[in-house]
């Protein structure tokens, strides 16, 4: 599942652009429970679909960087601290 965001301009370095919000529209196809947080298997899903390798470790490093109350599990109060990861490893980048 590629990033297929309204708004979403593709850069010349070939990095998908997207708002925050856009971020998390598509992140959150990826709640399977739709307990309204995302956890470790549910990254894995959204690494895996935008094609990205070595994804147990990328997740394992996405969570240890996002999750702040460190509960395993990140929530909306934490999906900001997922832009340093989105934009290292998703190929993307996220504007203001």
């Amino acid at each position: 599942m590629a990033f297929k965001c309204v708004g979403s301009i593709q850069n010349r370095d070939g990095k998908r652009e997207m708002t925050i919000e856009e971020f998390k529209r598509w992140l959150k196809r990826f709640d399977g429970d739709r307990d309204g947080r995302i956890s470790k298997a549910e990254l894995r899903q959204a690494v895996r679909a935008k094609g990205g390798r070595f994804s147990r470790w990328k997740v394992q490093w996405g969570i240890r960087l996002a999750d702040s109350n460190k509960d395993g599990f990140i929530d909306e109060s934490e999906m900001q601290n997922l832009v340093k990861f989105a934009e290292a490893e998703l190929g993307v980048r996220i504007r203001a």
